[in-house]
């Protein structure tokens, strides 16, 4: 059987496709939460970044010592994942 060599890249790409979109869900709630203002909206600008800043150093960590993988389609894959975990923790968070 026939098997298109770029499957994994192709698989990869709906990944980070549906990534975006519920990123621009996550995106919609944390503006919806900073548009009322106040304590609420303060606490999470200050979470948005910590978090960013966090899962910044994650990948890098994992980036350094092999945690990615050895080939960039592992790599991708494990990065898709790494924030779509959050992504998705913080849509079920706000929403």
């Amino acid at each position: 059987m026939y098997k298109w060599p770029y499957q994994g890249w192709a698989s990869a790409g709906f990944d980070a496709w549906a990534l975006g979109m519920e990123a621009s869900a996550v995106i919609g709630l944390r503006t919806m939460k900073m548009a009322a203002g106040g304590y609420d909206a303060a606490e999470e600008a200050q979470l948005m970044v910590s978090e960013k800043m966090q899962s910044a150093l994650e990948l890098q960590t994992a980036l350094v010592t092999g945690g990615l993988g050895s080939d960039p389609l592992a790599g991708t894959r494990k990065v898709l994942k790494h924030y779509r975990r959050k992504v998705k923790a913080n849509r079920k968070r706000l929403g």
